[in-house]
C-alpha cells in the first residue's frame, strides 16, 4: 500500500504551496492532480451536490491527494468566501470561459490588483481571444474542427473521419498549464509579482505529433517532389505505407494482438530471419523492400508475416524474445491490464490507495519517481466538503500575502536558465523544446552524425525540424575522451540535465547522475527513458507504437479491436484499427511523453530554488502515458462502466458525437443535462425534441439514445456543416464542421494562424515558416518562438565561450571529436 493519512503537511517538492482549484473539466483536474502529487496544497473548491468530475469512473485517481471545500459561486456570500480563500492562494486554476467568468465577475483582471501573486491560470478549448474563444470547450469539438477526427479516420472501416476516445488534447493543455504555473512560480521568486497563465486545447494538442507538422508543410511547398501518404492503408484495406512491416501488428495463433518495433535494420534483419523470410528476399520479386513499387506486393508480403506471426502462440513468442534481444514487442493491453506491466511492476508505478468509502482503489503512481520511489505519499479523493470547516478556519486565521513591490518585468520566465540535453528523436527531447519556448536556453548534445530523427521522413531534417526549435546544436562525440571533457566544461554552466537513453546507457557514457554532480553538485537532472532506468524491460527501446499497446492508449482509441480476430477479414481490419490508434502521428504517445518532461524538469528546478534536493529523479513514456489515462485506468470495486465509442466509431452518444451534414460532418457536444435546453431551443425551428416524451428526462435521452441519434441525424443531413457551426454557436451550443484535413497542415492554415496558434519562425533550412506557437501565455512574462537549428551550428560559438581557441577546435574537427557547421 501507498497510502497516508488525509491530510498532512506535504514532505514533497511542491510542499507549501497552496492551490486553489475552480475546475469543472478534465484538464485542471489533471494539472491540480499533478500539483497534488508533486506536494502542493490543493483545495478543491465544488458546488453543491459535488462536481461533475466525480461522474468519471477515474475519480478516486483524478481527485486524490487534494481537499474539498463546497461553494457556490453564484452565491455571494460563497462568492466572498471564494475571494477570501484567494487570498491565501498561490495559484488558482480555472477551466471556464471567458465569457463565463465575466458572468460572475471573477476574471483575472478584476481580481490582479487585490491578489498581486496570485498566478491565475486559465485552461480553456480555444484560449481568451480570437474567433473562437467563447465555443465550448469540450475535446470531441477541438479534435473535430483541427482535424484530428479525419487524420484518425482509419479507426473505422466506414467512409469519414472517427471519433478519438483517448484526452490527448485536455492532458496537452494541463501540462502546458502545469509549466505556465511553474514558471511563473520561479519568476515570482525575483519579480514578486504574480500573473495571468493560459493554455488550451488547441495547442495542447498541437504539442503530441512529432514531425509531421513538417511533413505537410513540405508537401504544401513542394507538391511534385513528393507523394502525400497520409494513410497507412488504401481504401481496400492494404498496406501503403513501408513502416507497416517494421511496425507491425499481427495476432497470434491464440489471438493475442501484438505491436512489433523492429525499425533499426539490424532488427529488422533479426525479425525476418525469425520469420523465416530472410532468404525469400533474394528473390528480384522483393526488390526494394521494404518500399515495395505495387499495393499487390505489399500486401501479400504483409499477409505473409501475418500468417507467420500467427502461426505462433503468445507464449511460444514471449520465449523468442527472452531470448532474442534484437526481437521485442507488445501485448496490447487494456488500461487496467497495462497496470500489471513487468515494467511497471518493477518500478512500483501501479500504487492502492485505501479510500474510506469505496475500499482499495488501485491506480498509477506520481508521474515523477525521485529516489526509486513515488515523488510524495498517495492521500485518497476527498468526499464533497470534507474540509469546509478547517477551510474556513484557516481563511478567518490567514493575513494577507505581502503586496508586490515595484513595477513587474516583462521578461522570459526562465530568462538565465540554462538545459542541457542528451538525447535522440522526441519523446524526451521535446521537453526542453518546451522549456526554450519559456526563456531558457538549450544547449543540445548530439553526435557528429545528428540526431536521428532529422532524417525520419523523406525530406531532409523535417523529422527533426519540431523537437529542434529554439535549441543550440553542438555536435560531440561523446565516445572520445577529449568530446566528453567539452561536455564535462558545458555541466559546470548548466542548470538542469535531461538524459533521455535507456538502462544503464548514460552510466556507460559517463553522464550519469553521479558522475554530473560530481563536477556541478547544483544541477537538476531527470532521466526519461522509455521503460525505466532498471527493470526487466529498462534496455528496451521505446516507440509511441509500442508504448500505445502496452498502457491501453491503443485499445482506449481502438476500441476493442484488441479482441481476438475470427477470421482473416477480422485479421486485416484490427491491424489497420489497431495502427490507426497508435501510430498516427497527429496524437501518440510520444507527445505526452514530452509534457511530461518538461513538467518534470519544472519541478526540479523549483524545488531547487527553494533548497529541496531531488535525487534520482526519473520519469517514463509508460508511466507518463498512465497518467494521461487516470480516468480509464483507475480501478476499484463497483466502478461504474466507462463510455466507449459505437461500433462504427460516431462518439459516445447521440449529444456528443458526430453526425452527417449536407456537405460533410459535424460534431455535436451537449451531453450536459445542463445543455439540453439550448440545444432543444437551437433546434426549434427544425424538430420539436421538447414534445418527444422519449427525451423529456436525461435518464430518458440515455434509454432511448439509438432514437435521439436517428432524430438529430435526420435534422443535421438538411444543412451545411459550416452553417451548423456558425447558427449553433451563436446560441451557446456546442457544434463545429469537422475539418477533413490533418491536424498538421490545419494548425498552419491561415484560419489558426490568424487565431494565434501558430506563430511565424525563421530557420536555417525552411527560412521564414510557420510553426505551433508556445502552449502557455502569460500576461506579463514573454515567451519565444524559434526555429531548428543544423547539425553543430553551434558549437563553435558555444566552445568558444567556454574558452576553447580556435586552433583546438579545427583540431578538433579534423580528429572527428566534433562538427561543426560554420
Amino acid at each position: 500500500m501507498t497510502t497516508a493519512p488525509d491530510h498532512e503537511t506535504s514532505s514533497g517538492p511542491l510542499a507549501g504551496l497552496v492551490v486553489v482549484d475552480l475546475s469543472t473539466t478534465l484538464p485542471g483536474a489533471q494539472a491540480s492532480q499533478f500539483l497534488a502529487d508533486s506536494g502542493a496544497d490543493v483545495i478543491m473548491v465544488e458546488p453543491p451536490g459535488g462536481s461533475h468530475l466525480r461522474n468519471l469512473a477515474g475519480w478516486p485517481g483524478l481527485l486524490r491527494g487534494k481537499r474539498s471545500v463546497t461553494l457556490d459561486v453564484h452565491a455571494d456570500a460563497d462568492l466572498a468566501d471564494l475571494r477570501a480563500l484567494l487570498s491565501t492562494a498561490d495559484v488558482v486554476i480555472t477551466t471556464m470561459r471567458p465569457i463565463s467568468a465575466t458572468r460572475i465577475g471573477l476574471t483575472p483582471q478584476s481580481l490582479a490588483d487585490k491578489y498581486p501573486r496570485l498566478v491565475w491560470a486559465s485552461i480553456t478549448g480555444w484560449g481568451s481571444t480570437g474567433p473562437w474563444k467563447d465555443y465550448k470547450g469540450w475535446e470531441g469539438l477541438v479534435m473535430a474542427k483541427t482535424g484530428v477526427m479525419f487524420e484518425k479516420r482509419q479507426l473505422t472501416t466506414r467512409p469519414g473521419p472517427a471519433f478519438v476516445s483517448a484526452p490527448y488534447a485536455s492532458f496537452g493543455a494541463s501540462q502546458a498549464a502545469v509549466h505556465g504555473i511553474l514558471a511563473a512560480l520561479i519568476e515570482r521568486m525575483s519579480s514578486g509579482c504574480g500573473q495571468v497563465v493560459e493554455s488550451n486545447l488547441v495547442t495542447g494538442m498541437g504539442a503530441m505529433d512529432p514531425y509531421n507538422w513538417f511533413y505537410e508543410m513540405v508537401l504544401e511547398r513542394y507538391p511534385d517532389a513528393f507523394s502525400a501518404m497520409d494513410v497507412a492503408y488504401d481504401d481496400e484495406g492494404r498496406p501503403q505505407a513501408y513502416l507497416i512491416y517494421a511496425l507491425l501488428i499481427a495476432a497470434t495463433k491464440d489471438g493475442r494482438w501484438l505491436q512489433f518495433a523492429q525499425t533499426a535494420p539490424r532488427l529488422m534483419q533479426a525479425w525476418l530471419t525469425e520469420l523465416d523470410l530472410a532468404r525469400e528476399l533474394a528473390d528480384p520479386k522483393w526488390a526494394g523492400f521494404p518500399m515495395l513499387p505495387t499495393a499487390e506486393l505489399r500486401t501479400e508480403f504483409w499477409e505473409t508475416m501475418l500468417e507467420r506471426v500467427g502461426a505462433r502462440t503468445f507464449e511460444q513468442w514471449q520465449r523468442v524474445f527472452e531470448t532474442n534481444s534484437d526481437i521485442s514487442a507488445e501485448a496490447f493491453r487494456t488500461p487496467d491490464e497495462a497496470l500489471d506491466h513487468p515494467q511497471v511492476v518493477a518500478d512500483g508505478r501501479a500504487v492502492e490507495v485505501d479510500n474510506p468509502v469505496i475500499g482499495p482503489v488501485r491506480q498509477p503512481s506520481t508521474l515523477i519517481h525521485a529516489n526509486g520511489r513515488p515523488l510524495s505519499p498517495l492521500r485518497p479523493a476527498p468526499l464533497p466538503g470534507q474540509h469546509n470547516d478547517e477551510v474556513r478556519d484557516a481563511i478567518a486565521a490567514s493575513t494577507p500575502a505581502p503586496a508586490a513591490g515595484g513595477p513587474a518585468p516583462e521578461e522570459l520566465p526562465l530568462a538565465g536558465v540554462t538545459v542541457l540535453e542528451f538525447g535522440t528523436m522526441f519523446a524526451g527531447p521535446y521537453g526542453a523544446t518546451l522549456l526554450g519556448d519559456l526563456g531558457a536556453r538549450v544547449i543540445k548534445i548530439e553526435p557528429v552524425a545528428g540526431d536521428n530523427i532529422r532524417n525520419l521522413v523523406a525530406f531532409p531534417e523535417a523529422g527533426g525540424a519540431k523537437v529542434l526549435q529554439g535549441k543550440e546544436s553542438v555536435a560531440v562525440d561523446l565516445m572520445a575522451p577529449a568530446g566528453l571533457e567539452l561536455v564535462y566544461e558545458l555541466v559546470r554552466r548548466s542548470d538542469i540535465v535531461l538524459q533521455c537513453f535507456r538502462g544503464a546507457a548514460a552510466r556507460r557514457a559517463q553522464i550519469d547522475e553521479a558522475t554530473l554532480r560530481a563536477i556541478n553538485p547544483d544541477i537538476v537532472y531527470l532521466s526519461t527513458p522509455g521503460y525505466g532506468v532498471d527493470g526487466p524491460y529498462a534496455a528496451r527501446p521505446a516507440y509511441a507504437p509500442s508504448v500505445g499497446a502496452a498502457t491501453g492508449l491503443s485499445t482506449v482509441d481502438g476500441r476493442d479491436a484488441a479482441n481476438a480476430p475470427t477470421d482473416r477479414d477480422a485479421l486485416r481490419a484490427g491491424a489497420r484499427t489497431l495502427h490507426a490508434a497508435g501510430a498516427v502521428p497527429a496524437v501518440q504517445s510520444d507527445g505526452v511523453a514530452a509534457l511530461g518532461v518538461a513538467s518534470a524538469m519544472l519541478v526540479g528546478l523549483y524545488a531547487k530554488r527553494n533548497g529541496v534536493e531531488l535525487s534520482n529523479m526519473v520519469t517514463t513514456m509508460l508511466g507518463t502515458v498512465h497518467q494521461a489515462l487516470i480516468t480509464y485506468n483507475t480501478s476499484y470495486e463497483g466502478r461504474p462502466e466507462i463510455a466507449t465509442t459505437d461500433a462504427q466509431f460516431y462518439g459516445l452518444g447521440a449529444l456528443y458525437r458526430m453526425y452527417r451534414a449536407g456537405d460533410g460532418w459535424v460534431f455535436l457536444a451537449s451531453p450536459l443535462p445542463s445543455e439540453w435546453e439550448a440545444l432543444v431551443k437551437a433546434l426549434a425551428p427544425y424538430v420539436d425534441l421538447a414534445a418527444d416524451a422519449r427525451f423529456s428526462t436525461p435518464q430518458d435521452r440515455r434509454d432511448n439514445d439509438a432514437a435521439l441519434a436517428e432524430v438529430l441525424a435526420g435534422v443535421f443531413a438538411g444543412k451545411g456543416k459550416q452553417r451548423w457551426e456558425d447558427e449553433l454557436a451563436a446560441l451557446d451550443v456546442g457544434c463545429v464542421a469537422i475539418l477533413e484535413r490533418n491536424a498538421g497542415a490545419a494548425l498552419q492554415s491561415d484560419p489558426f494562424f490568424e487565431a494565434g496558434y501558430s506563430v511565424e519562425a525563421v530557420s536555417p533550412i525552411f527560412d521564414e515558416h510557420r510553426r505551433l506557437a508556445p502552449l502557455t501565455r502569460f500576461s506579463r512574462s514573454r515567451t519565444k518562438a524559434d526555429a531548428g537549428c543544423t547539425i553543430g551550428q553551434h558549437t563553435r560559438p558555444v566552445l568558444r565561450e567556454i574558452g576553447v581557441g580556435e586552433e583546438r577546435i579545427d583540431e578538433l574537427v579534423a580528429l572527428g571529436v566534433i562538427a561543426c557547421d560554420d
